[in-house]
């Protein structure tokens, strides 16, 4: 997060539009920090380690479903039939991979560290709805900058102890390489691009493009972590995919 938040503030000395954000945005900005980068980023690391990347993959999957909800909730959007048939199928393919039969190589808490990824898909569900009124008003960059400002600052009291006790001297250049790539591709330019998503298509759509995410991670996971890819987790996989799809639908279908 510190990485990251180094870059956005240097991005931020070239940019041209450098206006500044009215005070009572600062509230909404600091709660967006809260839950898109501090709850969002706790969550999801301490639950991968607890679960398969497979598992987190496709529990990733519910954001979009939760936005859906959410966005009828708050936003008052208007909700289907179709759509409530797409949350159905989305919920009963996230209770059908947790509560199904599990492989072998499951990891012993994996029950616990599937709830922390699902606690996480909520907090960034809800961050999508309250950050999309401050994209209409400023930049990405602006917005992300100040996201990532708050979000570090409540992450630091917490994460400070873990940081303490990282043995630099066994960073080889691999780890060292890793990390670079998770603060600028996985971090970095995930946030701007999402950022920019929502501004211009909106959280809903933005959101439902996540499924691509399962593809490259099932992939990854099966090739280099050697991680089971059975028929339940297909078949559930199926069904989180079928509900996005059908909550993603703007036109009703023929």
């Amino acid at each position: 997060m510190g990485g990251s938040l180094l870059l956005f503030w240097t991005l931020w000395l070239f940019a041209k539009n450098k206006t500044g954000i009215r005070r009572e945005d600062m509230k909404r900005l600091a709660l967006c920090g809260l839950l898109g980068v501090a709850v969002n980023q706790m969550l999801f690391i301490k639950g991968l380690t607890m679960t398969s990347a497979i598992h987190a993959s496709l529990l990733t999957l519910c954001s979009p479903i939760l936005i859906t909800i959410l966005a009828f909730w708050i936003l008052k959007e208007k909700i289907t039939i179709i759509k409530i048939a797409g949350l159905l199928l989305g919920v009963a393919g996230s209770i059908f991979l947790i509560a199904g039969k599990q492989s072998t190589g499951q990891p012993k808490g994996y029950l616990t560290g599937d709830l922390f990824i699902l606690l996480n898909a909520i907090s960034y569900a809800i961050y999508f709805i309250l950050v999309k009124p401050l994209m209409e008003k400023y930049t990405p960059l602006q917005v992300i900058r100040w996201v990532f400002t708050f979000g570090f600052i409540m992450m630091l009291p917490i994460g400070w102890a873990q940081f303490g006790e990282i043995s630099w001297q066994q960073f080889t250049w691999t780890y060292t390489g890793v990390l670079i790539f998770i603060v600028l591709a996985g971090t970095f330019l995930a946030y701007v691009f999402n950022a920019y998503g929502i501004r211009v298509l909106g959280p809903g759509v933005t959101s439902a493009y996540i499924y691509a995410q399962l593809v490259f991670a099932v992939m990854i996971a099966v090739l280099f972590f050697n991680e089971q890819l059975t028929f339940q987790k297909i078949g559930a996989g199926m069904m989180i995919l079928g509900g996005v799809f059908l909550v993603s639908l703007k036109k009703p279908l023929r």
